[in-house]
């Protein structure tokens, strides 16, 4: 029997509640990471699982909740055991929708038109324009960032991954979605790329793990002017979300934080 989380029942909840909440959300990102097997049968499921919980950690109604199961528990490892199921669950839900576009049907709803609707205000008030060069770390199997951006700017864009599975369906979703778009994706190191020493514009996606050691190695590679957006999620969205972290402010300066309530990450920008 499948479990069920609905958002309406963790509304009305108290802190007392929202710990088996949480574990019952863990117990099925697992299971539906584990599940994917190449096809796109568990992909209804998934979509509907996400996009619940991207509805649970945008209400501010769990914020207190929240608050206080991290000060009760003394501990965040259930919030972190979230974080690393919920993102392998994100990097799924890319797959399906690049399997289903591939197969002839697709649509954005639940997480993904969640994520869509910020990625027109993604750099604030330095936007990309045509001659800017952009690179996304951690484009997944539906690069929506560099599509979105390529078509509306004319900006040459570079996505990097380090699933290989990831890159193959994102280059068939380019193709058939960008034609005469400037993008490439690429599963190289940062380090190897001769692209990121041009780049005007960096994403780094909210569900990349080791994001601020990226940051740190990056900064000897770009350009002075660079911008970098990157996603975040504290308090609530940091069970969906690797949260912001102090960088040395001799390498980098926070230029801008844009808080997006309903949204499911925020983004700061350097």
């Amino acid at each position: 029997m499948t479990e069920s989380v609905t958002n309406t029942a963790v509304s009305g909840e108290t802190a007392a509640g929202l710990p088996n909440t949480l574990r019952t959300y863990l117990r099925r990102f697992t299971a539906a990471a584990n599940e994917y097997d190449g096809s796109i049968r568990h992909a209804a499921e998934l979509e509907e699982l996400l996009a619940d919980y991207s509805r649970l950690v945008t209400d501010p109604g769990h914020e207190a909740p929240f608050a206080l199961f991290v000060a009760a528990a003394g501990t965040d490892e259930v919030v972190e055991q979230l974080r690393t199921q919920s993102a392998r669950c994100v990097a799924v839900i890319e797959k399906y929708r690049a399997l289903r576009l591939l197969a002839g049907t697709a649509g954005a709803q639940g997480y993904f038109a969640n994520i869509e609707s910020c990625i027109t205000e993604e750099f604030g008030a330095v936007a990309p324009r045509k001659e800017s060069k952009v690179m996304l770390v951690g484009s997944g199997s539906f690069p929506m960032t560099l599509l979105n951006i390529s078509a509306l700017t004319g900006a040459s864009t570079l996505g990097i991954d380090i699933d290989a599975e990831s890159i193959n369906l994102g280059r068939r979703v380019v193709a058939l979605l960008g034609e005469g778009l400037d993008i490439a994706l690429e599963e190289t190191a940062i380090h190897e790329l001769d692209f990121i020493s041009e780049a005007t514009h960096i994403v780094i996606s909210s569900t990349v793990s080791v994001k601020y050691e990226l940051l740190h190695q990056m900064h000897p590679l770009t350009r002075e002017d660079v911008v970098v957006a990157m996603r975040f999620g504290d308090g609530l969205k940091s069970l969906f979300n690797y949260p912001m972290q102090e960088v040395d402010p001799a390498l980098w300066r926070l230029a801008e934080t844009i808080r997006r309530p309903e949204q499911v990450f925020d983004i700061a920008c350097t």
